[in-house]
């Protein structure tokens, strides 16, 4: 119990000094007394030490872009670790199901209607519902509700909208349309607004307070299915409790930030290295890990050149090692 909560302790000091990094870092450099001030004076009547670009600057683009990859970091992870127990597999990932590509869908539909941000998100997380939905149909219809039918449903889904995407893409104006629907495929929190985090940020709240509330219901998840039914445990319902709730962070996620790989496959690894399988103990520590790692990638997305790199090639350079890592661990379970 000590080792946990030192190791919480170390992890949220690490989190908060990547979040003031975060704010002080940039093209437009701030002091950090001043990113004090400026965030107290929400709160405290202070003197006004800073000129109005330094509050533009961190109140409305840099805070919500930062609180933004807090909670896109959080859904993924926490999504990640819950698919990952609930289908009992280390290299299981929030978008085995098709939510990813449903939502990329919904986000293309917006895209060519030339709709608003508001608007490609919205359809962007209602495409990764149905997405979802379809492919926990197909089992009922197939009357096979096992955990490895399900994933091939998940595989059917993904590719059947994958296939759609590619056709949206061949039917978009390749001078404009085009290119923001590779551009929101790659991943960034460049367009994050306060209206943004004012729609999404209670659903990833509430899913996350949900996944934390279950999260001994996971361990017994991770049992076998016979053993978890023995000790009163309605296996299919808990399973299908734990994914919806899972699909909605994801998609809440998605339609923020765009398509962002790996971020659910790698943190929970690292946190199952830090406190081990319980995850009474993981999800809080893969909460705060994810934030930090999502606020770093962000930080160094917009820093180490002068055009933005997304998010989506920044996390896949560091996601595809660690994968590989992975594999070569568990080699002798192939």
């Amino acid at each position: 119990m000590q080792y946990y909560v030192r190791t919480m302790g170390i992890a949220l000091i690490i989190c908060l000094g990547i979040f003031l990094a975060s704010l002080v870092i940039g093209r437009f450099f701030i002091p950090l007394d001043q990113i004090g001030n400026i965030l107290l004076s929400k709160f405290l009547v202070l003197p006004i030490t800073w000129d109005a670009s330094m509050y533009n600057v961190v109140m409305e683009i840099r805070l919500p872009r930062v609180l933004g990859a807090i909670a896109v970091g959080v859904a993924l992870a926490v999504s990640g670790a819950a698919y990952q127990g609930v289908f009992r597999n280390d290299l299981v990932s929030p978008d085995l199901l098709g939510v990813s590509h449903g939502a990329s869908v919904g986000a293309c539909i917006g895209i060519l209607k030339h709709l608003s941000l508001y608007g490609i998100a919205v359809l962007a997380f209602l495409g990764g519902i149905l997405s979802v939905c379809l492919t926990l149909t197909l089992p009922r219809l197939i009357q096979n509700q096992s955990r490895i039918v399900l994933v091939l449903c998940g595989i059917i889904v993904s590719g059947f909208m994958a296939a759609i995407i590619g056709l949206l893409k061949y039917i978009a104006d390749p001078d404009t349309e085009l290119q923001d629907i590779v551009y929101w495929q790659l991943g960034s929190l460049a367009k994050v607004t306060w209206d943004n985090l004012f729609y999404v940020l209670p659903i990833i709240i509430v899913g996350t307070i949900a996944v934390l509330a279950l999260r001994w219901r996971l361990n017994i998840l991770s049992l076998p299915d016979q053993e978890a039914q023995s000790l009163g445990v309605n296996v299919n319902r808990e399973r299908l409790v734990i994914i919806g709730i899972s699909t909605l962070l994801t998609a809440a996620a998605v339609c923020l930030s765009g398509t962002i790989g790996w971020v659910g496959l790698v943190i929970p690894h690292l946190s199952r290295m830090l406190v081990g399988n319980d995850h009474k103990k993981l999800i809080p520590v893969t909460i705060v890990v994810s934030a930090s790692f999502l606020m770093l990638a962000d930080l160094f997305a917009r820093s180490l050149t002068t055009t933005e790199i997304p998010l989506g090639i920044l996390c896949g350079f560091i996601g595809t090692p660690f994968f590989a890592w992975v594999l070569y661990r568990q080699r002798r379970y192939f």
